[in-house]
């Protein structure tokens, strides 16, 4: 054998070796995750994604972005995503409506205080704000209703208005409302367009804070209830690779950031400074801290129920499966 056939031969048992890791790399199973890039609660999932978590756990994931919640859980029930990481008021709200295409298994960040209330000058406390026009929207609503709730007020007390939070800095700016209720950055906005104001309160001020030491409406991880029953495996995989996103995070905030700062287009360190105002939770602990949140579920379900917010009070435990949580620290 020549040396040039020599060559031939050793090309082709490579070319041969090849493809089987090429197909398996192919034919990994696609399970998209639903998120945004605009809230800093979404860096665990972006982490592993980018660091090969959950192709460790033999799952392509990739992102698809999607701004609103409820648009999300659609999505979920449609079956173009297997996850979500989302706002809890929406779930809750799918939840009393009877949608079981989903179940919660995760919390994996939180941010008290990040939340809150800013009004313009002549407002000095929440009690001032009756009869007066008042804007918040999703989870700021409930920080709102806490907030009113310390000084015997309801919404039913302002004028209360939804408005988008995008739309709240100009709308207070012009004097449209007397305040708004929002979160970071959005809040420091409110700040920027009326320095004078005055912050009425953040969400740590709210009952359910000194209950539960969450925010009013913190995120819930959830999944598609027909892939973890008919693929616990894939199921498994993602809590596994979510919950070492989040260790990751909480060991290695500065690689975190830097890793994934290209979603939000900021640089690693504006993202960095985020990642430290907040809270995140991984494998340590995650049973107790799963339970802590179903009751806190629960808890503002009973409450959005009793405002008139949702059409029937849910049963948060039928929303609950961790049976494919792996069992870890």
């Amino acid at each position: 054998m020549t040396l040039r056939d020599r060559l031939k031969s050793i090309a082709l048992a490579s070319a041969l070796l090849a493809v089987p890791a090429v197909a398996a790399a192919q034919t990994l199973p696609r399970l998209d995750f639903a998120g945004s890039v605009t809230w800093i609660g979404q860096v665990p999932i972006l982490v592993a994604i980018e660091k090969g978590f959950f192709k460790e756990q033999g799952l392509d994931v990739r992102v698809q972005v999607i701004v609103n919640s409820a648009d999300r859980i659609r999505a979920i029930a449609a079956g173009s995503v297997a996850f979500s990481n989302l706002g809890r008021v929406a779930v809750i709200s799918e939840m009393a409506r009877g949608n079981d295409s989903f179940s919660f298994f995760a919390n994996v960040d939180d941010s008290p205080g990040q939340e809150g209330c800013w009004a313009r000058p002549g407002i000095a406390s929440a009690k001032d704000l009756k009869g007066r026009p008042v804007a918040a929207n999703a989870s700021a609503e409930i920080t709102l209703t806490g907030i009113l709730a310390d000084s015997g007020m309801t919404l039913k007390d302002t004028d209360y208005r939804s408005l988008p939070p995008t739309e709240m800095a100009a709308a207070l700016s012009h004097g449209d409302i007397e305040a708004a209720c929002v979160w970071q950055p959005l809040l420091a906005r409110l700040q920027q367009a009326v320095p004078d104001g005055k912050l009425l309160g953040t969400d740590r001020d709210t009952e359910i804070f000194r209950r539960f030491g969450t925010m009013a409406a913190g995120d819930i991880v959830i999944i598609s209830r027909k892939l973890a029953q008919t693929q616990p495996g894939q199921a498994k995989g993602i809590a596994a690779a979510v919950l070492k996103g989040a260790d990751f995070t909480i060991e290695k905030p500065e690689e975190a950031a830097a890793v994934v700062a290209g979603y939000f287009k900021q640089t690693p360190e504006q993202i960095l400074t985020a990642i430290k105002e907040f809270k995140y939770f991984g494998s340590a602990g995650w049973q107790d801290h799963i339970k802590k949140h179903a009751a806190q579920i629960q808890y503002l379900a009973d409450m959005l129920h009793e405002a008139g917010k949702i059409p029937a009070r849910p049963d948060a435990d039928k929303w609950l499966d961790v049976s494919f949580v792996p069992a870890t620290r």
